[in-house]
């Protein structure tokens, strides 16, 4: 599995450590009472560009999770 701009949170959130990424970086969703109904929904793609989080360094440091180095 790699992780794209296309994969959803949940999905990310599957990944041990991920969440600690994910707030470190910021991502508004982990806290936001709206996003647990569409949790499943929400691509890291769409939520970092409506954010403007840096979505090139998320995803190198959440696919180090999976395939560390």
């Amino acid at each position: 599995m790699k992780i794209t701009k296309n994969t959803t949170i949940s999905e990310i959130l599957k990944i041990p450590g991920a969440e600690t990424v994910l707030i470190k970086y910021n991502l508004p969703c982990l806290s936001c009472p709206m996003a647990k109904f569409e949790i499943e929904n929400l691509e890291i793609g769409d939520v970092a560009n409506i954010y403007n989080l840096n979505l090139k360094e998320i995803l190198k440091e959440l696919n180090k999770l999976i395939t560390p180095t």
